[in-house]
């Protein structure tokens, strides 16, 4: 019996060693297969961690389902729609849950999750920056937080000078289909926009200006992991 218990032991040991690393060469696999497809990531100061949770992985992979599927990335940029000379935009963090991700096809490196939750943060400095850079024609804009957001519109406040005139007033960043749309009060020029890559079957819910920034909540269903919005 006591032969029997050092074997169950050993067993259980060894398996959980191999549960681990197996999940660790799968986590850097699918890391790198988002970097490739969203471009998350693409500066040189960009993260990218996605993390496969839940234990047995092994079991999991040989249901089919990944219970739950974490993805962070941060200090990776987004270019106007108009691709605009210094019009990208920083995004600060995005975060998305993944629950009940079904792996499709292997070799077509293909999944889809039952649900998608997430939030995506944008720095006051990082809108600053952007809305100075693409408006021009005077000295540096402030975007700060403004009260009043409400569903996919999240206020803010934007003071400064843009072509020879003071700006002093409340704007939107809209968050819908993918984009982000800026509004600037006495401004004469298109509303500024940047694309997002979002997996399929995600999208932007609701907006709201925080103390530091503004975050943007994602959901989804049936959240097809192999394609994007670009």
């Amino acid at each position: 019996m006591k032969v029997l218990a050092i074997t169950v032991v050993v067993l259980a040991v060894l398996f959980t060693a191999v549960d681990r690393i197996a999940v660790h060469y799968a986590d850097k696999e699918v890391t790198q297969l988002a970097k490739e497809k969203y471009g998350y990531a693409n500066t040189t100061d960009g993260h990218l961690d996605l993390s496969i949770k839940g234990f047995p992985f092994l079991t999991q992979v040989a249901g089919g389902t990944l219970d739950h599927v974490t993805l962070d990335a941060g200090r990776f940029l987004v270019d106007s729609t108009t691709n605009a000379r210094g019009g990208y935009l920083h995004i600060e963090r995005l975060h998305l849950d993944l629950n009940g991700v079904t792996v499709n096809s292997l070799t077509a490196r293909s999944a889809e999750a039952n649900l998608a939750t997430g939030t995506l943060t944008l720095s006051y400095k990082e809108l600053s920056g952007a809305v100075t850079r693409l408006v021009g024609g005077g000295g540096p804009l402030t975007v700060s937080k403004a009260s009043g957001s409400s569903g996919q519109a999240a206020h803010i406040k934007i003071s400064g000078t843009a072509g020879g005139k003071a700006v002093n007033g409340t704007g939107t960043l809209l968050a819908q289909a993918g984009e982000l749309t800026l509004n600037i009060p006495g401004i004469e020029r298109e509303n500024l926009a940047w694309s997002v890559g979002l997996p399929s079957g995600a999208d932007f819910t609701a907006a709201r200006a925080d103390e530091d920034g503004v975050e943007v909540s994602i959901v989804g269903h049936q959240v097809n992991l192999g394609s994007s919005r670009y």
